[in-house]
């Protein structure tokens, strides 16, 4: 997707899901199919537990997950519909944690 310079777009998340990971890795992580203008993309969603629903609005970032095929995106936590880990004390930051 050419986002024309810019390091994150919003999008609107089409379909949340699951997908397990390639070789030698074993697990269900979740993912989410995000409509960015008239192009599909697969984020990841990092993190433990999410509310993510569909038609939420999601903020993403360029980085793929290497033992996901197809995933080239990251959604970030605690922007727009997609809200931060709870109980999160430590790497607050990446998550989207509120102090406290």
């Amino acid at each position: 997707v050419c986002w024309g310079g810019r390091p994150q777009r919003r999008g609107v998340c089409e379909k949340v899901m699951t997908m397990s990971p390639r070789k030698p890795n074993s697990a269900v992580r979740k993912v989410a199919r995000v409509r960015v203008g008239k192009e599909r993309v697969v984020g990841y969603i990092g993190g433990e537990g999410h509310r993510l629903q569909e038609y939420g609005v999601v903020l993403l970032r360029g980085g793929g997950v290497k033992d996901l095929p197809g995933v080239r995106y990251k959604l970030v936590r605690g922007k727009y519909d997609l809200g931060g880990v709870e109980g999160r004390k430590q790497g607050r930051s990446k998550y989207g944690t509120k102090k406290g």
